[in-house]
């Protein structure tokens, strides 16, 4: 068994974070998406706060991910190879200490992305970083679970118990199944996720201990937010499982060049040694607000506010393309 999984605001030995490394899934955003990550990745080591682990997923990406930090101290890039960047999910989940780690199965987000690597990204990971993989044969992604580092998981029903992830889950076994897994001592379930989220709902961008017992989640910002009701029904739920809530402004309505709702998130936000990484997507009312808020909840830790738009039109953000190694 892994063990209980520390919470995010523990130390950490080292940050894995996914370098954009295909031109034909980004296109025209493969450029700006490197550049956020590049503004990530600088902030993680600044201030030698991170250890960082740069998985690069192509071999013709390899170079320029090179020549980019070069002058970086602390940036490790590790040559391998992956569908996409979203290392959160695919990618293996550190007990204590980072002496284990679980590994799970991938699906590609319930089949719908389906892509070359992904499904050995947790074993490339587990190999660079020298951790052995306890193995459990059952489909999980990282994004879908959030941890206090006492024992109590936070999921949201939608993803977890998605019949196009695990079809004969239901409650009861899995909450075996990741105490099995994850030394979880209680599972805390939510409802839906985001409009849009081709996750089906990852918690990551819907809740977020912030402290053992408290969680923070969204509320809605400017009247079309239309996560308006999610947020509200999150809140809700959080407070009769008895947690104390923060609300913590959304970017509000977002939309690509088609006019369809983007799930832009706030909760992608990547807890740091030092630092809380926040990504924004262009409304600075908003970002002045969630920023106030989470300088409340982390004074130890410098709140940095970094663009994100590019990264989102992969479907994710920070914390989606990242996973720590606690010390």
């Amino acid at each position: 068994m892994t063990g209980i999984i520390p919470a995010e605001w523990s130390p950490h030995r080292a940050m894995w974070v996914g370098w954009p490394s295909h031109e034909e899934l980004w296109e025209e955003s493969l450029t700006p998406a490197q550049d956020e990550v590049e503004a990530l990745v600088r902030a993680l080591a600044g201030a030698g706060r991170e250890h960082v682990r740069l998985l690069v997923g192509k071999p013709e990406a390899l170079a320029d991910a090179q020549g980019r930090f070069a002058d970086v101290a602390g940036v490790e890039v590790v040559a391998g190879r992956f569908g996409d960047i979203w290392l959160r999910d695919t990618g293996p989940i550190f007990g204590p200490g980072s002496r284990r780690a679980a590994a799970f199965r991938f699906n590609g987000w319930g089949g719908k992305y389906e892509l070359a690597y992904d499904d050995t990204v947790a074993t490339q990971i587990g190999e660079a970083s020298g951790v052995p993989l306890d193995r459990h044969d059952f489909i999980l992604e990282g994004g879908a679970l959030d941890h206090d580092g006492e024992g109590t998981i936070l999921t949201t029903r939608q993803c977890v118990l998605n019949p196009n992830r695990n079809s004969d889950w239901t409650k009861t076994v899995a909450e075996a199944a990741l105490a099995e897994a994850l030394a979880a001592r209680r599972v805390v379930w939510l409802g839906d996720g985001l409009l849009n989220d081709h996750t089906d709902g990852h918690v990551d961008n819907l809740a977020r201990f912030v402290a053992p017992g408290v969680v923070a989640c969204p509320i809605a910002f400017g009247i079309d937010d239309p996560n308006a009701g999610v947020y509200d029904a999150c809140a809700q739920d959080l407070a009769e499982a008895g947690f104390g809530v923060v609300r913590i402004p959304s970017p509000g309505r977002l939309v690509d060049e088609d006019g369809v709702v983007i799930p832009a998130s706030h909760m992608n936000f990547l807890i740091a040694n030092g630092a809380v990484i926040l990504p924004t997507y262009g409304n600075e009312t908003a970002v002045r607000l969630a920023v106030e808020v989470l300088a409340d909840l982390f004074p130890d830790r410098e709140v940095i506010a970094l663009p994100s738009s590019a990264i989102l039109t992969g479907g994710g953000s920070f914390h989606c393309i990242s996973q720590q190694e606690p010390a």
